[in-house]
C-alpha cells in the first residue's frame, strides 16, 4: 500500500473507501480480515516502522473497532506513539488508548508513565492531550498515579489558560470516580482563588470543580462565597459588549452565572453585611432584567435569560430570608403561569411549590390560586397538570381548603391514571388537616372512594374509620351517608368495606328510621356480598354478627 508522508494518510482513505464500496456484509468482513492480517504482519515482522506508519495502522485498527469488530493487538504500538514528539502521532496514540485500553489493562502503568512525562512537558498541546486521556478513562489507577500531578498543573503560575481549563475538568472527573483517592487539602485556597482568574473559561471550569469539592468539604471552601458573589456581581452588572466572547444572544456569560448561583446554594446567606448586600443587589438586578423587553425574538435569548432568572429564584428560595425578594420572585413566576411556552409554565409551577412553603411568600403564592386552578382544567400536558396539583397542595391552608379540595375532587373524575393515586392521597391529607367540620371530611373521603375507588389505599379508608370512631359528633352523619352511598347500583369494594364497618358500629344511630331499619341495612349490605373478595366478605360477616347482637328482631 503506497504511503504518502504528511498527515493525509492516503492508505487509510483507500481502506475506508474500500469498506464503503463493499456490496455485502461478507465482503466487508473479508476486506477487514485481509487488512488485519496485513497490519499484524507489519507489527510483527517490520522493525523499521516509522511513527507515520504506526499511526496509520493504529488508525485503521480504530476504524475497524468502531465498525464493531474486536481488536486484540496493536495496543503496544499505540503506547509507543505516546513518546512521539509529533502532535498527530501522539494524538492518535491517546485516542486509541482512550477508546480501546480498559482501566484494568496491564499496559496502564506504561500509559500513566507516558502521561506523567507529558504533564511535565513544556508543550501545552501535549499537556492537554494527556489531560484529555485521563478525563476519558478516569480510572482509579490513574487517580492514584496522577492525583498529585494534576492539581500542580492547575495552580501553577506557568500554566496557560487552556491547560488550566482542561486540568480543572480532568480533576473533577477523577474526584467523581475516585473521591477517596484525591485529597485537595493543601490546594484548597489556591483552587478557590481560580474564581478570580482573568480568563472566563478557567473560571467556568473552576466553578464546576469547586462545587463538587464544596459538597464534600463545605468548611474548607467557604471562602468561595465572597469570590463567587464578587464574580457574579461583575457579570450581572456588565453589558453584553464587556464580555463579548462569553455573551450568548445578548446575555452575558449565562452558563457561568448559573453555575455561580448554584454554588451559592450550598451555603446559608452570607453573614458579612457587605457581601449580603452585594448578593441582594445581584438578585434584584436579575429580577429587573427579567422585566425588560427582550433584546431578541430568538428562543435562545429567552432561554439564556430565563436560565439565569430561575437559578436566581432557586437561590432566593434557598436563602429564605428576604421577604421583598421572595415576593418579587413569586410575582415574576406568576407571569409565567400563562406563558405560551410549556416548559416555562412547568418550571414556574414547580418553583412556586417551593415558594409556597416559605412564611414570607405563602400569601403571595395564594394570590395566583385562580390561575393555577385554570391550569389544572385547561393544560394539555399531563406533567404540567401534575405540577399544578402539587402547587394547589402546597398553597392550601384553612382559608382556601374547601375550594382547593373541591377543585381537586372535580378534576379527579377525569384525571390521568398515572397521577390518580397521588391525588387521592393529597386530597385525603388536606381534608383531614383542614377539616373544621368533620362531616365535610367524611363527605370528601366517600366521594374519593366513589370517584377513584381503585386508587384509595387501605391507609385512607382506615383513617376515616379511625376518625369516625373517635368523634361522637360525626358518627350518626357517617352512618347515614354511607347508607345512602351504598344504595348506588355499582359500588366500589372500598365503599362496601367502609359501609360494612361503620354500619356495624353505628348502624343503630339510624335504625329508628323505617327507611334504614336494621333489616333494610342488612339486606343492603348483603346485596353486595357476592361481588366481594374473601377479605371483604369476612368484614361483612363480622358486621352481621354485630347486627345479630344489636337487633334481636333480625
Amino acid at each position: 500500500m503506497p504511503t504518502v508522508k504528511g498527515d493525509s494518510m492516503r492508505g487509510l482513505a483507500v481502506f475506508i473507501s474500500d469498506i464503503r464500496n463493499c456490496k455485502s456484509k461478507e465482503a466487508e468482513v473479508k476486506r477487514i480480515n485481509k487488512e488485519l492480517a496485513n497490519i499484524r504482519s507489519k507489527f510483527k515482522g517490520d522493525k523499521t516502522l516509522d511513527g507515520y506508519q504506526k499511526k496509520k495502522y493504529v488508525c485503521k485498527l480504530l476504524f475497524i473497532f468502531l465498525l464493531g469488530h474486536d481488536i486484540d493487538f496493536g495496543h503496544m504500538e499505540a503506547v509507543n506513539l505516546l513518546s512521539s514528539n509529533k502532535y498527530t502521532e501522539k494524538q492518535i496514540g491517546y485516542l486509541f488508548i482512550s477508546v480501546l485500553v480498559g482501566a484494568n489493562n496491564e499496559l496502564m502503568k506504561l500509559v500513566i508513565q507516558a502521561i506523567k512525562n507529558d504533564l511535565h512537558a513544556r508543550n501545552p498541546v501535549h499537556v492537554c492531550l494527556a489531560l484529555q486521556c485521563v478525563a476519558n478513562i478516569g480510572s482509579r489507577e490513574m487517580a492514584e498515579g496522577l492525583g498529585n500531578e494534576i492539581p500542580k498543573v492547575l495552580v501553577s503560575g506557568d500554566t496557560i489558560d487552556a491547560v488550566k481549563q482542561s486540568a480543572a475538568l480532568t480533576l473533577l472527573k477523577l474526584i467523581r470516580t475516585s473521591p477517596d483517592v484525591i485529597h485537595m487539602g493543601e490546594w484548597a485556597s489556591r483552587v478557590v482563588h481560580l474564581l478570580n482568574d482573568q480568563h472566563m473559561g478557567v473560571v467556568t471550569a473552576a466553578v464546576s470543580l469547586i462545587e463538587c469539592l464544596v459538597k464534600k468539604h463545605p468548611d474548607e471552601y467557604k471562602g468561595c462565597v465572597q469570590l463567587a458573589v464578587s464574580r457574579l456581581s461583575r457579570i450581572v452588572t456588565s453589558s453584553y459588549t464587556d464580555l463579548q466572547d462569553y455573551t450568548y444572544y445578548f446575555v452575558p456569560a449565562p452558563w457561568l452565572s448559573v453555575k455561580l448561583l448554584r454554588l451559592l446554594q450550598n451555603y446559608p446567606p452570607p453573614e458579612d453585611p457587605s457581601i449580603r448586600t452585594r448578593l441582594t443587589d445581584c438578585l434584584e438586578t436579575i429580577l429587573n432584567k427579567a422585566q425588560e423587553p427582550p433584546k431578541s425574538k430568538k428562543v435562545q435569548h429567552s432561554n439564556a435569560k430565563n436560565s439565569v432568572l430561575f437559578e436566581a429564584i432557586y437561590l432566593i428560595i434557598h436563602m429564605d430570608s428576604d421577604p421583598n425578594l421572595l415576593v418579587r420572585a413569586c410575582n415574576q413566576l406568576g407571569q409565567f403561569l400563562q406563558h405560551r411556552e410549556t416548559n416555562l409554565r412547568y418550571l414556574a409551577l414547580e418553583s412556586m411549590c417551593l415558594l409556597a412553603t416559605s412564611e414570607f411568600s405563602h400569601e403571595a403564592v395564594k394570590k395566583h390560586l385562580e390561575t393555577v386552578i385554570l391550569a389544572l382544567k385547561t393544560e394539555r400536558d399531563v406533567s404540567v397538570r401534575q405540577r399544578a396539583v402539587d402547587l394547589l397542595y402546597a398553597m392550601c391552608d384553612r382559608t382556601n381548603a374547601e375550594e382547593i379540595v373541591g377543585e381537586m375532587l372535580a378534576y379527579l373524575e377525569t384525571a390521568d391514571y398515572s397521577i390518580r393515586e397521588e391525588m387521592v392521597l393529597k386530597v385525603a391529607i388536606l381534608a383531614e388537616k383542614y377539616a373544621v367540620d368533620y362531616s365535610w371530611y367524611v363527605d370528601i373521603i366517600l366521594n374519593l372512594i366513589r370517584i377513584a375507588g381503585d386508587f384509595v389505599s387501605e391507609e385512607v379508608w382506615y383513617r376515616v374509620i379511625q376518625i369516625v370512631i373517635n368523634r361522637d359528633d360525626v358518627q350518626g352523619y357517617a352512618a347515614k351517608t354511607v347508607f345512602e352511598a351504598l344504595q348506588a347500583p355499582a359500588c366500589h369494594e372500598n365503599m362496601v368495606k367502609v359501609g360494612g364497618y361503620i354500619l356495624g358500629e353505628f348502624g343503630n344511630l339510624i335504625a329508628g328510621d323505617p327507611r334504614s331499619s336494621p333489616s333494610v341495612q342488612l339486606e343492603l349490605l348483603h346485596s353486595k356480598f357476592h361481588l366481594c373478595s374473601a377479605a371483604t366478605r369476612g368484614l361483612l360477616l363480622s358486621t352481621y354478627v354485630k347486627f345479630a347482637n344489636l337487633f334481636p328482631e333480625i
